[in-house]
This record gives structure tokens, sequence and C-alpha cells, in this order.
């Protein structure tokens, strides 16, 4: 295992000692090539039983703090979160043929943050939040359409307020790790790791 900036010399696509950079490169990159949503990450959490649950959620804030997504609190990833408040992510590029893995704690972003991106949202977007009980039973797609009206008409002349129960999440990674395809399977995989946040990063190179 060595310091990042002696690990990564070792091939340019991989440069550098800090992953959140690297990360940033990476996604420019997948922004100007992947058709649909570059920042789609996969999210990997526990239920209460112990059983992993995954699902798609799109990237809407990266920084030196972490990862940052939002949802319904009282979706079934807003409490899985709230009981066992660790996460992974995974993003794929396949116009790429790249992927990077991240695993960290996770924390709730701050109500200036929540309220401050729920404010760039359409305003359709907003009354959906307001519309629809993710995660929970559903009677009938008539029954949503009808809480869509309700909440569209209330708030048909003002500004509409972020519900209580709709904030985000932020990812505080201690292990984000890059992965390349290359001929014959032969990858190129770049781990870094930290033992807190704040700590250095170490990098470790793996078998593909």
């Amino acid at each position: 295992m060595s310091s990042g900036t002696e690990e990564a010399t070792a091939d340019d696509i991989f440069a550098g000692g800090d992953p959140l950079a690297l990360f940033a490169g990476w996604m420019a990159e997948a922004e100007k090539s992947e058709l649909n949503d570059p920042t789609a990450m996969a999210l990997a959490t526990v239920d209460r039983d112990g059983l992993p649950d995954v699902r798609m959620v799109l990237l809407k804030g990266v920084d030196e703090r972490g990862f940052v997504f939002y949802t319904n609190l009282e979706s079934a990833k807003g409490e899985e979160l709230a009981a066992t408040p660790k996460a992974a992510l995974c993003f794929h590029w396949k116009s790429l043929r790249r992927q990077i893995r991240v695993r960290g704690a996770v924390v709730p972003v701050s109500e200036e943050e929540a309220d401050a991106y729920f404010a760039t949202r359409a305003k359709d977007s907003q009354i959906g939040a307001w519309a629809s009980k993710q995660s929970r039973p559903l009677e009938s797609r008539f029954a949503l359409e009808k809480e869509v009206a309700k909440y569209a008409a209330k708030y048909a002349l003002k500004k509409v307020d972020r519900p209580p129960y709709w904030s985000g999440f932020r990812i505080v990674p201690l292990q984000i790790e890059f992965w390349r395809d290359r001929p014959f399977r032969l990858h190129d995989r770049l781990v870094f790791k930290r033992a807190a946040e704040g700590q250095p990063w170490r990098t470790e190179r793996l078998f593909p």
C-alpha cells in the first residue's frame, strides 16, 4: 500500500492522490458521453432484517464532505438509512467502460441545504414531493393523480414549501474504488481508503 500520489503516477487515468478530484474528472467525461443521467448511481442500504436493498438515485452534489442525494425521509431508503446510517454507491458509465464504487457513513444534509436544493426543482416536482407517500401502498394511479391535483391547487399561486419529510443525505466516503475496462478482462482497479473523515487517503491496486 502506498500514498495516492506515488501509486497513481503509474497510469495517467488514475493521476493525482485526491479521489474526489479524480471523481470530478471522470464525471465530467461521463457528462459528455452518457446519453441519459450520467449522475445516476445505485444506492445500497440494509433493511431492519439485515437484507440488502438497492435502487437507482441521482447524485445532486459532491464536494470534500461527500456525495449528496435527496429523497422522502419516510420512504424505504429513508427509513433504512435512519436505522443504519451506512451506504454504498455505484456509478457505471457504459459509454466510458468505467465504474466507481463508494462506501461510507451517512449523515443528513442541513435544513439550509435541503431548502436551497428544493427551491431549484421544477414546480411539478415540488408538488410531486407533497403528493407521493413514497414506498407505501397505492390503491390506484387515480389516487396519486388526485393528490397531485390537490397540492397543485393549494400551491397554484404561491411558492411551494419543502415538505418536512423531504430532505437529503450525504455519504461520507471511507472507500472509493475506480475501475476501468481493459482487454481480456485484465481490468484496472485502484481503491482509495481512509480510517475516518479528515484522515489521509491511502491507495491500493487490486487484481481484476
